[in-house]
């Protein structure tokens, strides 16, 4: 029998990461001057009032009915957006897969060129396309909808290209060896084996467009995250969580939908997945339709009005202004205008380590009791009278954490904390905890319970079943997931700099508040770096990891 070494370094790879994480995040908090001067002179009372009116949201029928209508709005401008998303990202994914091209090079070319598309793409926030688009054509639903569409395609197409590229070969090839075309390939081989996986992916994409959509507002469209912005400027906090509560029912309403559409495809009964596909395809192109109805009829938007002379002129004068048309000395080429940026650069890249280190910790403190199979004493086959209240409660806080988008967390903690890196970082960990927990809790759910049962019968208390059963075995998945979340958390930040949190994203609403063009490139410049080496450090981290 020939027995494989496994050398020190690789056996301790995951320790190894582990610790370096740690050691990150530790440095990323010598960027906070920690003092009680961190928190404003009516912190405390503020955060009473805004307790005070999560406890008691305004329910006055002016303010219900205007919630629904912007709830509409919100939900018109995701989906909207999202069909174009997704016609964008089956183009540019079939393309950057290489699937349709002859020959190496033409493949090879094919997914270099496609995969920088999608790549650029997805790279920039959808707030920051929703900002050139505003300012190139105006206060439009069309800058919504764009900004959601570009980066949302971008995502779904690696998706989409990945999962084509990593299908088996096995029935490809005997397609091949009939004669197929490479249409056919595609229509009768490719599509059938990854349609599954495709729509449960772009399900949970069409949740997060909800709440992208609803943040438009910050820009001037638009939708629930517009009245939840008038109503924190008026200190009206009952009715800022009316409007929250409103998002957050129509993000659990898509990602109930979802769960159904998932479900359904995992069901071996093929007359219920028929049935359950045909509904949801049936519902699907009717919100299409709907939405898109409604934005040409009631809003009074047309593709046409955006071909405009006035608009050709604003855009050739934004985007010149982009470029340095019109400047002596442009801010990408002044030597001082790099330094501060690369300065706002390593803050923006401290403000994402602290957040993904505030938000790993919560969820490593609440994912045990968030475990199904924990709450039902099913794998350490220990159950308490409590388990399920506390299961109850901690999925209550996860689903209420990822609902509210960062922006809305941002513009609530900046009244209580001063304008500076922490605010954005606890903003980011605000969301992103939510989404960790539920991740991490699905992750135990799914493991291999007889080791842990094992432990249990050998007299094991609960907690050592924890400690020696479960924590090693869901680690690496944890750690991947952390890496993950960094990777979405570092295209994030400079949406909450918009409300005063520092980094890039603050200096980019100053420069484009002072019409100072040539600096956002500079910045952009410097944002889709950091985007791209966080990227390709996270890669790194993951492979390292399996």
């Amino acid at each position: 029998m020939v027995r494989t070494v496994i050398s020190p370094l690789r056996k301790h790879k995951r320790f190894t990461l582990t610790a370096i994480l740690i050691l990150v995040f530790a440095w990323s908090l010598f960027s906070v001057q920690w003092s009680p001067e961190l928190v404003h002179a009516g912190g405390v009372v503020m955060i009473i009032e805004i307790a005070k009116g999560l406890i008691s949201p305004s329910l006055s029928p002016d303010v219900l009915l205007l919630g629904l209508k912007a709830s509409w709005l919100t939900l018109t401008y995701a989906t909207a957006g999202m069909a174009i998303a997704i016609v964008y990202a089956f183009i540019a994914g079939v393309l950057a897969s290489g699937i349709l091209s002859d020959g190496r090079g033409a493949k090879f070319f094919s997914r270099i060129f496609f995969r920088g598309i999608l790549g650029f793409t997805r790279s920039i926030h959808e707030l920051v396309w929703a900002w050139l688009f505003v300012a190139a054509i105006g206060l439009s639903p069309f800058a919504a909808i764009f900004a959601l569409a570009i980066p949302y395609g971008g995502i779904l197409g690696r998706i989409f290209a990945d999962m084509l590229t990593d299908l088996p070969s096995q029935p490809i090839e005997a397609l091949k060896t009939s004669g197929a075309s490479r249409l056919q390939l595609l229509f009768y081989g490719y599509l059938p084996l990854v349609r599954a996986d495709f729509i449960s992916y772009t399900m949970y994409r069409y949740e997060c467009a909800i709440r992208s959509s609803a943040i438009m507002s910050f820009v001037g469209l638009g939708g629930l995250g517009y009245q939840i912005q008038l109503a924190l400027a008026d200190l009206k906090y009952n009715e800022v969580w009316t409007y929250v509560f409103f998002l957050i029912l129509l993000v659990i309403l898509i990602d109930g939908w979802s769960s159904l559409v998932r479900s359904a495809m995992l069901e071996k009964g093929k007359k219920r997945i028929f049935v359950s596909g045909r509904i949801s395809a049936l519902v699907a192109a009717v919100l299409v339709i709907v939405s898109w109805c409604y934005i040409n009829i009631w809003e009074g938007a047309s593709l046409a009005s955006l071909f405009t002379k006035e608009n050709a002129l604003y855009g050739a004068k934004f985007f010149g202004g982009m470029l340095g048309v019109g400047e002596e000395s442009p801010a990408f080429f002044q030597a001082e205008s790099w330094g501060n940026a690369l300065r706002m650069t390593l803050e923006t890249l401290e403000m994402s380590i602290m957040a993904i280190g505030f938000a790993t910790i919560a969820a490593f403190l609440t994912v045990i009791p968030a475990a199904r199979n924990i709450a039902d004493g099913s794998l350490t086959a220990k159950r308490h009278w409590y388990s399920w209240i506390v299961f109850g409660i901690v999925r209550i806080s996860y689903i209420f954490s990822r609902a509210v988008p960062e922006l809305v967390w941002a513009m609530l903690i900046v009244f209580i904390l001063k304008p500076g890196l922490l605010p954005g970082a606890v903003a980011l960990a605000l969301h992103n905890f939510g989404i960790i927990g539920k991740l991490w809790a699905e992750v135990i759910e799914d493991m291999d319970s007889r080791p842990v049962r094992n432990l249990a019968s050998a007299g094991a208390s609960k907690w050592q079943s924890l400690f020696y059963g479960v924590v090693p075995a869901v680690m690496p998945k944890f750690l991947t997931y952390i890496l993950y979340r960094w990777e979405v958390i570092m295209r994030t930040t400079i949406v909450v700099g918009f409300v005063g949190a520092g980094g890039l994203g603050q200096q980019f609403k100053l420069s484009m508040s002072f019409f100072h063009y040539s600096e956002l490139t500079l910045l952009l410049i410097c944002y889709m770096l950091l985007v791209i080496i966080a990227d390709l450090v996270s890669e790194t981290a993951r492979k390292s990891v399996k």
